[in-house]
């Protein structure tokens, strides 16, 4: 069985706003599929990267560096 999750741009874009409390427009955001997490979300804006879960909440992604 294939299971298929799909997000439209513009509700990413309404919960990321709500997330940063400003104004973002679809168009200002990237929006590509987390391979680690079925129904998971990176959201690139600016210079900052999101993690959208399955369930809608979004957070900060923290990239973590070998030294």
């Amino acid at each position: 069985m294939d299971i298929v999750y799909a997000a439209e741009k513009p509700s990413i874009a309404r919960l990321l706003s709500e997330r940063v409390r400003r104004p973002i427009r679809p168009e200002e955001i990237r929006v590509t599929e987390n391979p680690d997490e079925t129904g998971s979300f990176y959201i690139g804006w600016q210079f900052n990267r999101y993690v959208m879960s399955p369930g809608g909440q979004i957070a900060l992604d923290s990239l973590e560096f070998d030294d």
